[in-house]
């Protein structure tokens, strides 16, 4: 017999993690369509119509609404219609795709790293104190200052505002510098902060020397040479460590949150996009795949059989439904 679908708009992407063959976690399947982990390998996860698509298809049609991974189970009472006729199944997916740009709500109450909300509060005291030139000059020096402040202990007054958005502003500076040779001086400040801070890497996959990590660790041998001087209990946090700043780099949204009278800024959704530079072929931008076509199954069955089949489907009086991710989907012919 022979079963013909017509198909429009049916997604062909998937945003969560896990599988539909296999019982749902407790905690619910993790969201993988967010921007962050969108740019992890693996997570833009594309799909073709497959046998467990056509098979949780034909046990939609003839109304066992039942997972297909539990009507495929033996421990449950209900039979499985199809069971011995997986392997008589064949189809054909003629498809047309087209690309489109998606918004994915994102319902986890994720943040923006890159936002905030609120006042800014100029007046804390790690912008107001008396180390706070020496402390957050740091970040306005030259790599060869800084190179000099870690291995010789010699800072130079520089000249940074003091306030959170030039802090930060500065910081956005240094994480878009570009990586350092791992030589003479540069080198020579690596080693000492390696001796200081151990657990830190500060070279990247080339073995260059990541430019905002120095910064960062500077900014953090800095507050221990001022712990001498001054209470600089005011620029720690209860862990203490400095708000929103690590040894190797920062978060906006952390450094802001403890400066700003208002929350983190919650993120709805986001563009299903991911853009990659692939060999050979430069920058390659991947948006949602939406396929329109007819799908045609045919199972290797009797008439007697067929019948029965089509029979079920007349009855179950399914008119439309999901072909994989959303779109419409709709029985156009059943010939037994």
């Amino acid at each position: 017999m022979k079963i013909i679908i017509e198909y429009d708009s049916c997604w062909r992407n998937s945003f969560l993690g896990g599988s539909n063959n296999e019982p749902v976690p407790k905690k619910g399947r993790e969201f993988l369509g967010s921007m962050t982990n969108l740019k992890k390998e693996g997570n833009f996860k594309c799909y073709e119509t497959t046998l467990n698509t056509v098979m949780g298809l034909l046990n939609r049609l003839i109304g066992d609404q039942r997972k297909l991974y539990q009507a495929r189970n033996k421990l449950y009472e209900q039979s499985y219609f199809f069971e011995d006729l997986e392997e008589k199944v064949t189809f054909l997916d003629k498809t047309e795709n087209t690309n489109e740009m998606t918004f994915i709500r994102n319902m986890k109450g994720s943040t923006d790293q890159n936002s905030f909300t609120g006042m800014i509060k100029t007046s804390e005291p790690i912008f107001s104190s008396n180390y706070s030139k020496g402390f957050w000059g740091v970040l306005g020096l030259t790599v060869q200052e800084l190179c000099n402040f870690v291995i010789n202990e010699k800072f130079i007054n520089s000249e940074i505002e003091l306030d959170p958005i030039s802090i930060v502003s500065r910081l956005e500076m240094l994480n878009k510098e570009k990586a350092l040779k791992n030589e003479d001086k540069i080198a020579e400040t690596v080693l000492r902060l390696k001796k200081k801070f151990p657990d830190i890497e500060y070279l990247n996959a080339k073995g260059e020397v990541v430019t905002i990590s120095l910064y960062c660790s500077a900014l953090y041998l800095q507050l221990d040479r001022l712990d001498g001087e001054y209470d600089m209990s005011t620029a720690k946090t209860k862990a203490g460590g400095i708000a929103g700043i690590s040894k190797r780099g920062f978060t906006k949204k952390d450094f802001m949150a403890r400066y700003t009278t208002g929350s983190k800024k919650l993120i709805w959704g986001n563009p299903f996009i991911k853009k990659e530079k692939i060999k050979g072929q430069g920058e390659v931008t991947s948006m949602m795949t939406k396929a329109n076509g007819q799908l045609e199954i045919i199972i290797d069955v009797d008439r007697t059989k067929g019948h029965e089949i089509k029979t079920m489907i007349e009855n179950a009086g399914v008119s439309s439904f999901y072909l994989g991710k959303k779109g419409l989907a709709y029985v156009s012919s059943i010939r037994a």
